[in-house]
């Protein structure tokens, strides 16, 4: 299985994110980059990618003992930015970043403890991917709209191990399918 945690986001802010990206798409070469769906919006915490299935309970115990340790924390979708010269534009966050960052790195942890090979660890950006371009692009004219972009703030009380379903058929612009495989409260009324 292909599998990450995240941070789910709820359908009031998803849905203030879609208006913002609705007139993200009618700027100027909207139409060459490749737009992520609203149904798989999440701010990834940790990539475990192809995980054994022998190791999936294992992952998803530490995960919730991850979450256990975490107290629920507010979050609201914030500004934007771009990676690889424009290869990926994003979305932020702001609002209990510390505690996402320490989610993040507790995730990352319950995977190598459980024996999934988590690659190198690199410092977390708290992002949410809204589009990518196989080629470098100018992005910035979409970074200054999000600029001036806040979500709705909400409080973050659990998280999700999600799997991330490729997509087969060869269809372009065809997204991957997310399924939340577990979900795990944020602190210890869970």
């Amino acid at each position: 299985m292909r599998l990450f945690a995240a941070v789910l986001p709820p359908e009031d802010v998803t849905a203030a994110l879609a208006a913002e990206v609705a007139v993200l798409r009618s700027l100027p070469g909207a139409d060459g980059l490749r737009w992520t769906g609203r149904p798989g919006w999440h701010l990834t915490l940790a990539f475990y990618g192809e995980v054994d299935d022998e190791l999936v309970p294992e992952l998803s115990a530490r995960l919730a003992r991850a979450a256990h340790r975490t107290a629920p924390f507010e979050l609201a979708l914030r500004g934007g930015g771009q990676f690889g010269r424009g290869r990926a534009l994003w979305a932020g966050a702001e609002g209990g970043l510390a505690t996402l960052r320490l989610l993040a790195d507790r995730a990352e942890a319950a995977g190598r403890r459980a024996g999934v090979a988590t690659g190198e660890h690199r410092r977390y950006k708290p992002h949410l991917t809204l589009a990518r371009s196989r080629q470098a692009c100018d992005v910035r004219p979409y970074v200054e709209v999000l600029a001036g972009f806040t979500g709705p703030t909400w409080t973050v009380t659990d998280l999700a191990l999600v799997r991330s379903h490729l997509p087969e058929s060869g269809v372009p612009g065809e997204q991957p399918r997310y399924e939340a495989v577990a979900r795990s409260p944020l602190g210890s009324s869970g």
